[in-house]
């Protein structure tokens, strides 16, 4: 059964009207996260993602979510598998004040967030905190800790960075959509390499 990345009512207010496009890590990435993630929180309480996910692009259209997703499943049809390896933990400092746990810039990622460009860089959708491919640093977001005091900050990025030692990787054959509508997390999974006859 699907987990939903945003459960409590104050996120879900928060994400109202936004589309995102992410990955899914289920094995060797998805094990070394939720071990973060728990580590992390045994720190401080802060606002999480309740699964994890690599998010490949952000999206405020609930009027033209129908066109976004088309875009994403003609993008799908002509997309390989993704490999994604694990190389840190590391954070997105202040103001975002973000633990993650960073990613190797392997070419099917790369080369899939690129194709994904070039395929919207032909619409006029509004995209949220995009990056161009050689900026965009791959992660998952392990906590949000943007309401922590500056030393409180200090301190948890100071004892979550870190090198991994072992890099555990997996390979992703499908991306999800997600949405969120009236308080309601949606999302569609969209395998790699099949066209949809919807």
């Amino acid at each position: 059964m699907r987990r939903p990345f945003m459960s409590s009512p104050t996120q879900l207010a928060s994400l109202e009207g936004q589309q995102y496009l992410v990955l899914r890590p289920t094995r060797a990435v998805s094990d070394v996260y939720r071990a973060e993630q728990r580590s992390a929180l045994g720190r401080v309480d802060a606002p999480h993602a309740h699964t994890e996910h690599v998010t490949l692009r952000a999206f405020h259209e609930p009027e033209r979510r129908e066109e976004v997703l088309s875009l994403i499943r003609e993008w799908a049809v002509a997309q390989h598998p993704i490999e994604v390896i694990a190389e840190a933990v590391d954070v997105f400092p202040t103001p975002w004040q973000v633990v993650i746990l960073r990613l190797t810039r392997t070419s099917s990622l790369v080369s899939a967030y690129a194709k994904l460009s070039t395929a919207l860089d032909a619409t006029d959708f509004r995209r949220l905190d995009e990056r161009d491919t050689a900026e965009w640093t791959f992660h998952l977001s392990v906590i949000y800790a943007k309401t922590l005091s500056a030393a409180a900050w200090s301190e948890l990025s100071h004892k979550s960075r870190r090198s991994l030692s072992k890099r555990p990787a997996e390979t992703i054959s499908e991306v999800e959509f997600v949405w969120y509508e009236d308080g309601v997390e949606h999302a569609e999974v969209i395998p790699f390499g099949l066209r949809s006859f919807r």
